[in-house]
């Protein structure tokens, strides 16, 4: 179905509702340039030319396992002791390739990405959050955005784990923000299933600067039934956190802003320099065996679509939420930003040779294959990985329908993006019962597809189906083309974010399990969440 270039104007009346968060007007002024005319505009910065640096000349660097540092009560059961750990946010200077000067990242640790966080299910552990940050952001704030005004600090910043089944005060809440100085302690039971989970910076109106300064790392989960099963383990398990980036020639990090001098704001970042675990273009030496790749898309915008060079098939073990039911075949896969991949890649048939990861033109990362592998053989592939039940749809108490928007303001022709038509700090309207199932059809009237990520659950996704965008937009009626299609196979486990395709009704089935409180759901594009893509929803106590 073709898809058509189109953006729509918010109505007059629209544009002059007292919504809380909307953003502030742009004076006209602002589109010209703010300096005197006695003082020339300073020099451009020279870019750094991603495609002559050379390729893989750097090593694949692996985070570090963050270690813990003692033991406190935990909080739901204080005769216990449970790992406490801490964990710096602070500047530090982090080389992405041989041939570029060194470059500040705002970082957990000292390292970019963090530190990597091993735990097991049922094992809760404790952080402390430390906020070392500069007292001023290096990155282009935009004011006009909802929760970054000019009353808010520059530099603040909470945590979120994505994909962490948390009590509402440890999710990372966007307006729990803190600034340099402080911290916070926040407590994750871990009740949940072997994953492949992450943790980034989640604060109002600036996450997708704090997240593009490098605050982000890898938090795995384990469990017995994972530990069963013959998977690469130790050495031949290696993570890959994806993501992209902008550099000037002198190593600094760019982020490029609109042309409109006080707001800043882009509708979407992505760049032609793919870091891999913080490096460009590095090599990883492996052996003809089996490997498992656990990889996880922390871009702010871009989608990437994984395959090897060698056109060899491999394996998904899992995705967001865990293992799969059995290993789906795949030759490419595509991430949305904020989604995980759990892959098994066999290098046996390469031995000797160089094999490239890569996302459609781009080269990511190449694996030097040796002649012959040391120890025993690879364990075999398991036919069957873990039970993931089938949605029943008859379980669901309520089905919502969402829309995902885009409008053009007509006073600024500045863009908004959001949810249902619903602001910030617009009530709540979801408000499902603890332990009910839910159906959430969200239609996607826009031109692009949304990774739409919802906190504290893990779903299934039930099917995809066109419709007439024209038909609902232009006349207020459905019309649906085409059957409800079932998810690819490398989806159809449990998920915590979803490709809400453009033209599509996406419909995924929830259950909302472990605490009562208020949570948030958005898009990962975090160019648009900062925009207004994203809303609260809140867990209530069942009824009795």
């Amino acid at each position: 179905m073709a898809i058509h270039r189109r953006r729509f104007l918010i109505s007059a009346a629209a544009a002059s509702a007292p919504w809380a968060c909307r953003r502030e007007p742009v004076p006209a002024q602002a589109h010209a340039p703010l300096l005197p005319a006695t003082q020339p505009p300073a020099p451009p910065r020279a870019p750094l030319h991603v495609e002559a640096l050379a390729r893989f000349v750097d090593p694949l660097p692996i985070p570090p396992v963050k270690k813990p540092d003692g033991t406190r009560p935990d909080p739901f059961d204080a005769r216990r002791q449970i790992p406490f750990y801490r964990v710096s946010m602070r500047e530090a200077r982090v080389h992405v390739h041989r041939d570029v000067p060194a470059t500040s990242f705002w970082t957990y640790d000292g390292s970019m990405p963090g530190p990597t966080f091993e735990t097991r299910t049922g094992q809760p552990l404790l952080v402390e959050w430390r906020n070392d940050l500069p007292a001023r952001h290096f990155l282009p704030i935009d004011h006009t955005l909802c929760g970054a005004g000019r009353d808010r600090p520059d530099v603040r910043a909470i945590v979120h784990v994505h994909g962490a089944k948390v009590p509402p005060e440890s999710d990372g809440y966007p307006e729990h923000w803190y600034v340099p100085g402080q911290s916070k302690t926040l407590h994750y039971p871990n009740a949940q299933g072997a994953a492949t989970l992450w943790y980034h910076d989640h604060a109002m109106g600036i996450e997708r600067l704090n997240q593009y300064a490098g605050l982000l790392g890898l938090f795995l989960v384990r469990d017995s039934v994972e530990d069963a099963l013959p998977l690469p383990r130790g050495p031949h398990e290696i993570p890959l956190i994806l993501c992209d980036r902008m550099f000037y020639a002198d190593g600094s990090l760019s982020y490029p802003v609109s042309d409109i001098a006080d707001a800043p704001w882009i509708m979407e970042f992505t760049s032609e320099a793919v870091l891999v675990n913080g490096r460009l273009f590095p090599h990883v030496d492996v052996e003809p065996r089996r490997y498992r790749l656990r990889v996880v898309n922390a871009a702010n915008a871009r989608f990437f679509y994984l395959s090897l060079s060698n056109g060899q098939t491999f394996h998904q073990i899992g995705t967001d939420q865990g293992l799969l039911p059995a290993p789906v075949p795949v030759q490419r896969i595509t991430l949305a930003p904020a989604e995980r991949a759990d892959l098994i890649v066999d290098f046996s048939g390469a031995a000797g040779a160089r094999v490239v990861l890569q996302s459609q033109s781009f080269e990511l990362l190449q694996f030097r294959v040796a002649a012959r592998a040391t120890g025993g053989p690879s364990p075999p592939l398991p036919r069957v990985l873990r039970p993931v039940p089938r949605p029943l749809e008859r379980a669901a108490v309520r089905t919502r329908t969402l829309t995902l928007d885009e409008y053009e303001d007509p006073r600024t022709r500045q863009m908004l993006m959001l949810l249902d038509r619903k602001r910030w700090h617009d009530p709540v309207t979801e408000n499902p019962e603890l332990g009910s199932v839910e159906i959430w059809s969200l239609v996607n009237t826009t031109e692009d597809s949304h990774p739409i990520h919802l906190h504290l659950v893990r779903f299934q996704i039930l099917d995809r189906q066109a419709f007439d965008t024209d038909t609902l937009q232009f006349k207020g009626t459905m019309h649906l083309m085409g059957p409800r299609l079932p998810p690819e196979a490398y989806e159809a486990g449990w998920k915590d974010t979803v490709r809400a395709e453009p033209g599509f009704i996406t419909r995924i089935l929830i259950r909302f399990d472990g605490f009562v409180g208020r949570y948030v759901w958005h898009c990962h594009v975090l160019e648009h969440a900062a925009n207004e893509m994203m809303r609260p929803f809140e867990v209530v106590p069942r009824r009795a």
